[in-house]
């Protein structure tokens, strides 16, 4: 890289900034910009129906959402979620991995576009196919367990199968997850292998010794994926219950709260509040799985 202080070195950099102009510009524009507008507004008491009559009122939305029931009952909602719907979207797409890497399945190109195509499908359009399925009487999911002789639960009526519904439909699209912890599979060094069925390592010695700890990378990166999309989590909700949020405010996400407050009772100063609050508890606990990470994680350079 030629230095800054010659001309060849300042053409370049020209050229650079050049290129990356549209970038910068679309990101002042369409992120930075209304991230800092919304985060005035939280100090104030804007509504969209009255927007000409916005009044500075400092931190009174802040604390109201400390306060607010729907807030508090918001948040609960997104936790149970969270600790049923996590782990799901972690092991299934491992096990579909391990599957797809393994020397015994065949047609691996088939059963690889078929664990992926439910990504490619609209979530509005997976929401719609659910909805159905998951139908009391005419739903195959329902009916199939009356034919067992299963008592078959009304997952979108009753507010105890909601949270479960919605994790059975997260199930749809771990595809994503899938095909990175596959690309992780297939970087770890096959001598390793070799190596433990020489000394006589069985499978399942194999994977938790050499699999689990080459992946962890990988596996983390997911986490932190899955973790971020489901404190955003909104549209299948949203499709499915509208903005009844669900019997009893059982699909009440954080989000929907959000939603609602913004685009139904028209509280867009209050909606920026808890959308910055949002973002400040993403961050905390992104800073908590980072930290969290140096204790499992293992690099194989060696750097944590």
């Amino acid at each position: 890289m030629r230095p800054m202080g010659t001309s060849l070195g300042r053409k370049e950099s020209m050229w650079g900034l050049l290129f990356l102009a549209p970038w910068l510009l679309g990101f002042v524009l369409f992120f930075a910009g209304p991230m800092l507008v919304s985060l005035g507004a939280s100090f104030t008491d804007l509504v969209l129906v009255r927007s000409d009559q916005v009044r500075f009122i400092g931190l009174e939305n802040w604390s109201h959402l400390l306060t607010d029931q729907l807030v508090t009952k918001s948040l609960l909602v997104t936790g149970n979620f969270l600790l049923i719907a996590l782990p799901i979207m972690l092991a299934l797409p491992l096990v579909m991995a391990l599957l797809l890497n393994s020397n015994r399945l065949i047609a691996k190109p088939l059963f690889r576009a078929l664990f992926f195509l439910p990504v490619l499908i609209p979530g509005v359009a997976a929401a719609a196919i659910w909805q159905g399925v998951l139908n009391l009487h005419t739903g195959w999911l329902d009916l199939s367990l009356e034919a067992f002789g299963l008592p078959a639960p009304d997952w979108l009526n009753d507010p105890q199968w909601v949270i479960p519904a919605l994790a059975l439909i997260s199930t749809w699209s771990v595809g994503n997850y899938m095909v990175i912890m596959l690309a992780g599979l297939q970087g770890v060094p096959s001598e390793l292998y070799d190596a433990a069925k020489v000394d006589g390592a069985g499978p399942f010695y194999r994977f938790f010794r050499i699999s689990l700890p080459m992946i962890s990378p990988v596996i983390f990166y997911c986490l932190v994926l899955a973790v971020i999309q489901i404190l955003q989590y909104f549209l299948t909700a949203y499709v499915l219950f509208q903005n009844t949020a669900g019997p009893n405010n059982s699909a009440l996400f954080y989000m929907m709260n959000l939603y609602k407050e913004a685009f139904v009772y028209y509280h867009m100063g209050y909606a920026s509040a808890l959308a910055w609050a949002l973002f400040v508890v993403g961050l905390i606990v992104t800073l908590g799985l980072f930290a969290g990470a140096r204790r499992w994680v293992y690099y194989a350079s060696g750097d944590r």
